[in-house]
């Protein structure tokens, strides 16, 4: 690109929280980036059907494209890391996606591929990885890390020294007491109150969080598939 020229993302998924980064890419300051279009292996809405560039595969065919991979929900939160996974792309290639109105400290580190829509802050020493979700109002306290891949859906709280592990979802408004780990691959239900480490794979829920069964993966998913 030429120098201060404008970034252009395309954003993989026309989804919810695919519209949600293309609009925080919109508020991005003039020539900071652009907002190119979608790649989406579905089929679009009459509405989004002339901002979608082609399926996700398409980027292969377009160089000139930074993507960020913006799909998952709490029935297949697998899905971010698939894509990633089957494209291959070279890191160089994802965008790091912040809205303006998040908070980033200057000790705070965030990984390619990642997004962090309005309201998100991030404190002291805090790390966030690659293809990482962190939604509105989602807080990252001191010295907290959230490995790739993980999903922070809307208002959740990590308390400080927090780990959340590859992968791990956790729902709207989730609360996770200073220190605690959230296990790879688990799943912490909307608005639970975690006080003691999550193992691998669980699903936890209430006030406080107990573990209400194993995480069930879509057929023939495993963490190692999904990175393999």
């Amino acid at each position: 690109m030429p120098d201060g020229a404008a970034v252009p993302i395309a954003v993989a998924g026309a989804g919810g929280f695919g519209r949600e980064t293309a609009d925080a890419i919109r508020a991005l300051p003039p020539g900071a980036a652009a907002f190119a279009g979608f790649l989406d292996d579905g089929t679009p809405s009459e509405r989004l059907a002339p901002l979608v560039l082609g399926p996700i595969a398409a980027i292969h065919d377009r160089p000139g494209l930074a993507l960020v991979v913006c799909v998952g929900n709490p029935r297949d939160y697998f899905a971010r890391a698939r894509i990633v996974a089957r494209l291959g792309l070279p890191e160089h290639r994802y965008a790091t996606v912040v809205h303006p109105l998040a908070y980033v400290s200057q000790t705070s580190t965030v990984g390619a591929g990642s997004v962090l829509l309005a309201g998100a802050v991030l404190t002291a020493d805090a790390v966030v990885g690659r293809h990482v979700a962190v939604m509105p109002q989602a807080v990252v306290t001191h010295d907290a890390v959230v490995e790739d891949y993980a999903t922070l859906a809307s208002g959740v709280r990590l308390g400080g020294a927090t780990r959340v592990g590859e992968g791990a979802y956790l729902g709207a408004g989730a609360l996770v007491r200073e220190g605690v780990r959230i296990g790879a691959w688990s799943q912490v239900g909307m608005g639970s109150v975690v006080l003691r480490d999550v193992p691998d794979g669980e699903v936890w829920v209430g006030n406080p969080a107990r573990k209400l069964r194993e995480v069930i993966r879509p057929t023939g998913i495993t963490p190692e598939a999904v990175l393999r």
